[in-house]
């Protein structure tokens, strides 16, 4: 059994007319059909099959209830990708078989006395068995599929449609894009940056650079993700009133490079899983959970797993059965009113506030924007080009220069910090993540924390104590004729507002021992004589702060503007 360019089947009983351009692929029994198709698939015999994760997909297009035109300025619109990469299934690797090959069989005709060439279809049996196996040394790797230039790790700009070797990614363009040069004039330079500064986002209510900076730099990531191979941080766009742009901000990344928007359920991590896993499935390079509840805390563990992990595996909590995995590769975005945030989400986070400062945002005269009714007009590809074209341009000025760095450095995610922050340096756009402060002010838990440990040394100073006499000290007490909380309300309390027991806030510190909140970390050492473990709060004058008024601690936990 073989696998032959020009088949030349029997036609003495019949048209057996084969397509030329048709490999043609002998079969015999089930095991041999197995051996020949798995050859045939590493040969490359059918089109736009790739692996991917020890998988096999097919990049194939999907039609809907409109057509041609009407279909493509559709998909245009919405940012959504031209193709999609299908996993392969017995089914669909029969139909492009019969669409994209020759698959025939030796048939002895009793009539006529002679062997003839059949064309068949492979069993579903040998079929599954091909895609059984997760190694194809042969096949050429997908790493994603992107409809916008992006920068190879070798520094050169991917910009011609189709595959790409070096990186694996096949490029599909929604609309044409013009030539970006490699070595961009200093007029070109200078057009871009103004576009972007002083047109794109010229007209957005940010709170102080820092904000700008940081948009800019999570808005570049999708382009520099393949040159720099690392993860991008949460992107939170927080407001303080409806209508300042949020959503707008960010579905200009989605536009730009296709987007899918995500529902938020909060304090449901189960269902969060979920919805990951399903974006995941989906090609988009920007995930969007827009408008979140208004003062919503994020606050996940899986999603602080997520933004940390470069694979994701929807068994994480503990599913049965084969479960997904694909490449955590994407920018993932929320917006909302006044956001917070919780446990380890405000190292994970990228923040860009605004303040339109005005008590009807949504009436403002677009007459004098930079860019009237900016979301009409990003829906017009032509437009998005544009976008991209600077955005591009600028990239290709600082690999140039060197790709210099700025030095900055955040969690797992430093290599884009580093160079993000030498991206906006080179193009003097200041303020890069330096609202960072900003940030631990947005962590509930650290400020609630930091409060406590405060109250703890003002009462107790460097005093070692059991977890037994410190929750015995949060009891209110009988001062003259009135019951008085000397804690004034910063003790650590359960989600009904009650005091915890010595033995949850035992549990509770150990896990915070060795950890800074705001000048106070908390010790602890093992007493002998009592065999418990007894804790202290230790102050740093290098990190000394002005005293806070602790009757005003809830203050402290302002919303993000």
């Amino acid at each position: 059994m073989s696998i032959t360019a020009d088949p030349t089947p029997d036609t003495s009983n019949g048209d057996h007319s084969v397509p030329a351009d048709r490999p043609a692929i002998q079969i015999g029994g089930e095991a041999e059909t197995i051996r020949v198709l798995t050859a045939a698939l590493g040969q490359g015999a059918l089109p736009d099959v790739y692996v991917c994760g020890g998988q096999l997909v097919h990049l194939s297009r999907v039609s809907g209830k409109a057509a041609g035109a009407a279909e493509h300025a559709h998909q245009a619109a919405s940012g959504a990708l031209p193709v999609q990469a299908d996993p392969l299934t017995a089914s669909s690797l029969a139909w492009l078989l019969a669409h994209h090959a020759y698959v025939y069989r030796d048939k002895f005709n009793k009539q006529t006395d002679q062997w003839e060439q059949v064309e068949a279809s492979p069993t579903k049996a040998a079929l599954s068995a091909v895609l059984s196996t997760r190694y194809w040394p042969d096949v050429r790797p997908l790493t994603g599929v992107v409809t916008s230039p992006v920068l190879r790790p070798d520094g050169t700009l991917l910009q011609t449609a189709g595959y790409d070797t070096p990186t694996g990614l096949y490029y599909a363009p929604n609309t044409a894009m013009p030539h970006i040069p490699a070595q961009p004039s200093t007029q070109e330079v200078t057009d871009a940056r103004e576009f972007v500064l002083g047109t794109l986002l010229r007209d957005f209510p940010f709170v102080a650079p820092a904000d700008k900076a940081n948009h800019i730099g999570l808005l570049v990531a999708p382009i520099l993700r393949p040159y720099l191979g690392c993860l991008t941080p949460f992107g939170l766009i927080s407001a303080t009133t409806q209508s300042s742009g949020k959503t707008l901000l960010a579905e200009i990344p989605g536009y730009l490079y296709g987007r899918k928007h995500l529902v938020w359920r909060k304090g449901d991590d189960s269902e969060l899983e979920k919805s990951i896993t399903s974006a995941l499935h989906s090609t988009a390079p920007v995930m969007l959970w827009d408008n979140l509840a208004e003062g919503t805390e994020v606050n996940s563990a899986v999603l602080a797993k997520l933004l940390t992990g470069p694979q994701w595996d929807a068994r994480m909590l503990g599913s049965n059965g084969a479960g997904f995995e694909a490449a955590n590769d994407r920018l993932w975005l929320a917006t909302g009113n006044n956001i917070r945030l919780g446990g380890d989400m405000a190292t994970r986070t990228a923040l860009v506030r605004l303040d339109p400062n005005d008590p009807h945002p949504d009436q403002r005269d677009q007459t004098g924007f930079g860019i009237p009714h900016l979301d009409d007009w990003l829906k017009k590809p032509a437009n998005r080009v544009t976008v991209l074209r600077h955005l591009l341009i600028l990239v290709m000025d600082w690999i140039n220069a060197g790709a210099p760095r700025s030095g900055h450095t955040m969690r797992q995610f430093t290599s884009w910090a580093d160079a993000a922050g030498g991206f906006l340096a080179h193009h003097s756009i200041d303020g890069f993540l330096d609202n960072l402060e900003e940030m631990r002010e947005a962590d509930d838990e650290n400020t609630e924390w930091t409060a406590f440990l405060a109250q703890w040394h003002e009462l107790h100073g460097d005093q070692r104590l059991r977890s037994k006499v410190l929750c015995h000290s949060a009891e209110p007490q009988l001062i003259g004729d009135q019951l008085v909380d000397r804690w004034e309300g910063t003790f650590l309390t359960d989600d009904r507002d009650r005091i915890l027991s010595p033995k949850s806030i035992g549990k509770l510190l150990t896990g915070h021992v060795g950890r800074w909140h705001g000048r106070h970390v908390l010790r602890s050492t093992l007493d002998k004589h009592a065999n418990s473990l007894v804790f202290w709060v230790e102050t740093s004058p290098e990190q000394a702060q002005p005293d806070h008024d602790h009757t005003s601690a809830a203050d402290d936990q302002t919303a993000l503007m």
